[in-house]
Order: C-alpha cells, then structure tokens, then sequence
C-alpha cells in the first residue's frame, strides 16, 4: 500500500542548518524538497568523486570474471582517491589498446592474401621509378589492365582478384587502389602479439586491485550520503539570517518530529500537501506481495502518490499468467531447481533475496498448472495420473480460450470496481459500474462466438445499461441529472 505523507517545514536560524539536518538525518524520516537550486564547488566535487569511483568500480566488475585477489582489504578515506584513479588510468588504457588490437586484427585480415612483404621497400622503389600497386579487379575486367604492365594474380575471392601490378608509370587503370599498409604483416602479426601481452599484463593488475571493491562501494556510498546532505543545506530556503526547510514525511512519524521540534526548538509545520506538490511515493506491503517488486523495477513502474498501488493484482495474475503460459511441470521443476541452486550460489552476495522467492512461487505455479493439465516436459502422458476430469477439460481450446477471456474480463473488472469505490459518492462512480456491465456482456459474447451458442438475452441488457451508465455518468456535472437538479 502507499503510505500516507504529511507535508513538513522547519525554520530555524541559519547557524543551525547543518545541526537540524544532521538530526534529521539520524531520524531517517524526511523526503527534502529543494527550495533552491543546490549547487556549489563542494557538491560539484563530490559529484565529480562518485564519478570516479563509479569508473573505476566499471573496471573491477570486469576483472572480477574470477575470484578476488588476496591482498588488505581496507583502505585509507584519504588514500582512495589515488587508488581510484589508478584503476580508472588501468581501464583507460586497456580501452585504448583493445582498440588499437582490433585495427591490427582488421589490418592482419586484409592483407594476410597478399603475403608477407616491407612497404617501405615497396615505397623506396617507387622513388626509383618501379611502381608496385595493389589492386581488386573483377574477373572480367582484367582484360583492361593494360598489356605494357606486369600483372601478378596473388588471390581470387568471390569473383574478385587481388592483383599486384608492376608498372615504370603511375597509370590510372579505372579501379581502386589499396592503400599500403604500416607494416608487413609479420611485423603487424608480432605488434598484435606484444599488445595482448601488455593487455592481459593490465588486466592481472586489474585483477589485483578487485580486492578493493568492497572498499570502494563504502566510500562511495559514503559520498552520496555527503552529497545529499550538502544538496539539502544549499537547497534550503534563506531570508535573512532565517533558513526553512521543506519535506515530506510518513503520517505516523507526525508525533516523532514534533517531540524533535520541541527538543530542538524548531519551528515546525505540518500541513496536508497540496494537488500541485510532486509527494513521493513510499510502498509499504507484506512480504508476500513485495515478491513482485523486482518485476515492477525492471519494468520501471512506480505508481505516484496519488495513484493506486497494484503490487497484490498484479502478483495474483502475474502468477497465473505465467502458470498458464509455462504450463508444464517438467520446465517448472527444472525453474524450481534452478532458483534454489543460484540462490544457494549467489544468494549470500544479495541483501535482498525476494527475486529468488519469486521465482519459487512462479515455478510452484508453473508445476501446479502442469499437473492439472497433466503435461510433463510436453508429454501427456501424466494425464491419467493427474485428478479425474480436470486436465481434458483444461487441455480443450475452446475452454482456455473462454479461461483466458474470463480471466481479463476479471482483471479489468477490479481495477473499475477499485476507481468507482473511490469515486464514491460521486456519481462519477457508476460510469466505472457500466464499464463493468460492458466488459462482462463482451465475454459473454465472446464465449457464445466460441461455443457457437446465442448470444443470451441478458448479455444485450447488460451492455444496454453499461452504456446508459458511461454516457451518463462519465462527467456527472454536465448529464441531465444535473440540468433537472
């Protein structure tokens, strides 16, 4: 559920703004509002720090394909910096040589047809007036090469031939030149050789420092808390020698930051927020129904404050749909087995477990409605097993499809009934109560389609009233009720 918020205000002489902060901060109970913009050089700097870490943090996760290195895990606050900037330098120039191993590769894949050969010796001939030029001619263009040139067929490739021609003039033959390359290609094959070495050289070295990463995610998390603090002093609001400050906090924490107030001798106000205030949203459900958060991340849902909190819907469905979906006990067991070995694996690295939870209860579905359909990894033979009379009757077409039909009929039906509940009294509400009229008399069509029954009579009274019910109650201050009234 969303948690109520009480929008809070502390006044209190500027000399005190960092002494309230640090006590609000100890409470952990205030969502600031910026007042002002905050900026200044000390916040520019810690952003510009945090950047650092997370930078040389990119290039630990790398290195850490195996275990960590062994060496004195802690650091020193003040000796961070350098370190950070070590690994930062260490990921820079693996970057820059992963990119120069990579021209190499591509220069070793296009000259390697032509063999092994210097091109400065190929250049001091031409000082000497011997050309040597590396063409790519079509097959049957060669002909009009001309004939007062050697022409040397080095390799042919899809209808093309790699042509050395030998000429005492530079003559434009009506194809494309290669360029001449840096180096021969021994000499390119033995540069790619001593980059690689450099680069798994920096690598090791990279390696050696995953040790500290643990380290660096403290001091990291250390700065944002700094960062927050100093963006809430230099957002507050100043008049005179007089700074305020804005928040949000929950409803039951009222009594705890008046007592701090009066402690303290703030000025405090609590006031109702308004409909132009962005209130965050704090969630707060049972353990049961935050299993879903990690799905609701990853989509990147958050519902606002003054929207509603569909975490348990959409748990309760979630799960059937993927049930349904999955339908196999076979690959559900085999789910099942993997959520409990990645959660014995890496499990311990995790502060919160509730992914590997979902995962449990999603495969419990997945095997549920496996064996009630009696399907085991695509088989049908544990339909006999299963319980008499259910798995024909789920495994029948017509059936799922009138299921699936009823099932988001269903779905939409709760979240209407949930908006008319809090639109109540108003009359707004029964324009939600048609909609709910139309969604069912649409499945009831939908089911006499696939059953190829008629349609039945009180099917086409309840779309009659559902739209009798949305034309007149979608804006009740406007409908004829309102004229008579």
């Amino acid at each position: 559920m969303i948690v109520p918020m009480k929008k809070v205000s502390f006044i209190v002489q500027s000399k005190d703004s960092n002494e309230i902060l640090k006590k609000l901060r100890s409470l952990g109970l205030i969502h600031v509002k910026f007042t002002n913009n905050p900026q200044g050089k000390d916040i520019n700097l810690i952003k510009e720090n945090i950047a650092l870490i997370n930078s040389a943090l990119h290039v630990l996760q790398e290195a850490l394909s195996g275990e960590k290195a062994a060496c004195p895990s802690e650091i020193a606050l003040n000796n961070w910096k350098e370190l950070a900037l070590h690994i930062q330098g260490l990921g820079k120039r693996i970057e820059q040589l992963n990119e120069y191993a990579q021209s190499l590769n591509n220069e070793i894949a296009k000259w390697k047809v032509w063999g092994d050969f210097n091109p400065d010796k190929v250049k001091s001939l031409e000082k000497k007036g011997i050309y040597f030029r590396f063409f790519e001619v079509p097959k049957n263009k060669l002909n009009k090469i001309s004939s007062n040139v050697i022409v040397k067929q080095i390799s042919t490739n899809k209808g093309f031939v790699n042509c050395l021609v030998i000429s005492r003039e530079k003559k434009d033959f009506g194809f494309v030149e290669l360029t001449l390359p840096r180096m021969g290609l021994a000499r390119t094959l033995s540069r790619l050789s001593q980059v690689v070495s450099v680069i798994e050289g920096l690598k090791n070295e990279a390696r050696e420092k995953t040790c500290h990463y643990l380290d660096l995610l403290k001091v990291r998390s250390s700065l944002e808390k700094e960062l927050c603090f100093q963006e809430a002093i230099f957002g507050m609001g100043m008049v005179g020698d007089i700074s305020y400050l804005e928040g949000f906090a929950p409803v039951s924490s009222s009594a705890i930051l008046e007592d701090a107030a009066k402690k303290n001798k703030w000025g405090l106000l609590i006031s109702e927020p308004s409909s132009e205030d962005a209130v965050p949203t704090l969630l707060k459900n049972p353990r049961c129904v935050s299993l879903i958060s990690p799905v609701l991340k990853l989509l990147g849902i958050v519902p606002g404050y003054y929207e509603l909190d569909v975490n348990l819907v959409f748990f309760i469905f979630f799960s059937i749909f993927f049930g349904i979906l999955i339908g196999d006990a076979g690959y559900g067991l085999v789910y099942l087995l993997i959520s409990f070995w990645l959660s014995k694996k890496i499990g311990t690295k995790l502060r919160n477990k509730d992914v590997f939870f979902l995962f449990y209860v999603l495969s419990f579905c997945a095997i549920i409605w496996g064996l009630l359909t009696g399907t085991f990894f695509g088989q049908s033979w544990l339909q006999k097993f299963g319980i008499n009379g259910i798995a024909p009757v789920l495994n029948d077409p017509k059936t799922m499809q009138t299921l699936c039909f009823g099932l988001g009929a269903l779905h939409l039906s709760i979240a209407h009934s949930w908006r008319a509940i809090l639109k109540a009294p108003s009359l707004a509400a029964f324009s939600d109560v048609g909609w709910i009229c139309i969604l069912w008399a649409a499945f009831f069509l939908a089911k006499t389609l696939i059953l190829a029954d008629v349609f039945p009579s009180f099917g086409k009274w309840l779309i009659m009233v559902g739209l009798f019910l949305v034309i007149f109650f979608t804006n009740p201050q406007k409908n004829i009720f309102k004229t008579v009234g």
